[in-house]
């Protein structure tokens, strides 16, 4: 007696219940290995702990912080508080490295703290002789620093941030009452120039940066509007209380920051 159609059909799904069953798990997608250097800005000074933007930054599209190094005060020139002094944790293994450096290689902080203390005519002399150290020296430093990182990081996506426009002039002159004898006062004036130079800074920090084929962020837009004398400031102004974080991101700030590195940066350009 022949099997029926029913009874084959049967037989083979007993059959097939009989054989190994080879279970494939799916590997998880890997991580991207994160290295964060710099500055202060780089460092979230002025920020609430874990508001830096390489904290902000860490987990996102499976980045994966792994040496937080960026220190307050850091310059890029080597030696004492240099940039080479944080470059231990980038290995061949790194796939990312965040960096803000050069601010602190001109007398910028200075130079805005004269701004505000002394007259127009001053502060516009002192712009003018820092836009002419950005010119003539930062180049040749932030060429040198730029290659010790490559070197470290042989594999790694370099992504390079700017520095924020610390005023929105159009909010009109920024005023801090010292005591009730003396108001130090940013001008208008003296706005403008300090976000051109600012401008420039960039300009300078993205061109090294592009000759040693690193991702320059430009955050400037994101601050639009959102100076430290405007109405939803996304900075510090003058903290006498803690001088280290005046003109420096706040929360907001370094959310700014982690946006625009978000936004640049490719999950296809790192290594998977």
């Amino acid at each position: 007696m022949r099997p029926s159609a029913r009874t084959t059909v049967s037989l083979a799904a007993a059959a097939v219940l009989l054989l190994p069953v080879a279970i494939t798990a799916t590997a998880a997608p890997r991580t991207f290995t994160y290295d964060a250097i710099g500055d202060s800005y780089a460092a979230g000074s002025g920020a609430p702990d874990g508001a830096a933007y390489p904290e902000v930054l860490d987990g996102r599209m499976r980045i994966s912080l792994e040496d937080f190094a960026a220190v307050p005060g850091a310059h890029a020139e080597p030696g004492g508080n240099g940039l080479d002094a944080q470059l231990g944790g980038l290995d061949a293994d790194t796939d990312l490295v965040t960096l803000t450096i050069g601010g602190n290689d001109i007398p910028w902080s200075t130079t805005v703290t004269q701004c505000l203390l002394l007259d127009d005519a001053f502060c516009l002399q002192q712009i003018g002789a820092v836009e002419q150290e950005i010119r003539d020296d930062l180049p040749a430093i932030l060429d040198e620093a730029y290659s010790g990182v490559a070197d470290a990081a042989p594999n790694a996506h370099i992504a390079v941030t700017g520095y924020a426009h610390l005023f929105s002039p159009r909010f009109g002159d920024y005023e801090v009452p010292l005591n009730p004898d003396f108001t130090m006062v940013m001008s208008v004036a003296e706005q403008e120039a300090a976000n051109d130079a600012a401008d420039l800074l960039n300009q300078v920090i993205a061109g090294v940066a592009e000759d040693h084929g690193f991702e320059f962020v430009d955050v400037t837009k994101r601050f639009d509007g959102h100076g430290a004398n405007s109405d939803e400031p996304f900075l510090h102004g003058v903290l006498p209380a803690d001088v280290g974080s005046s003109f420096h991101p706040n929360a907001d700030g370094y959310r700014a920051y982690a946006a625009a590195l978000t936004a640049a940066i490719n999950p296809n350009e790192l290594r998977g």
